[in-house]
């Protein structure tokens, strides 16, 4: 049998299963990248206007390999998002969140 007639391995299905603690999810606002020879280091952090301090509510760290196909997968999400909805703006950012009180001016 030549190597292009060579069965391929059969495809293994892989099951991923998230914690109850973790499938919540946690609101982040500012993210911090850093690297070394070997890998990538993301930390997601809150800050909330008006605190003086923030605070890093999540750290992941992964391979170089891991890292660009996190960037490739992230561009693609942000272009379909973007195709959806409508291109994605920094101008967009409301700095005045929240209720509207009428004080009376």
């Amino acid at each position: 049998m030549s190597r292009n007639q060579q069965e391929k391995p059969a495809e293994r299905q892989v099951r991923i299963e998230i914690d109850d603690t973790v499938a919540d999810g946690f609101y982040a606002n500012i993210a911090f990248i850093a690297s070394n020879n070997s890998e990538f280091i993301l930390d997601f952090a809150r800050y909330l206007p008006g605190n003086t301090r923030g605070k890093v509510i999540s750290r992941i760290v992964l391979g170089p390999i891991n890292a660009k196909n996190f960037l490739k997968s992230l561009t693609e999400s942000v272009s379909a998002y973007e195709e959806k909805f409508g291109p994605i703006s920094p101008d967009q950012v409301h700095k005045n969140i929240g209720f509207h009180v009428d004080q009376g001016k």
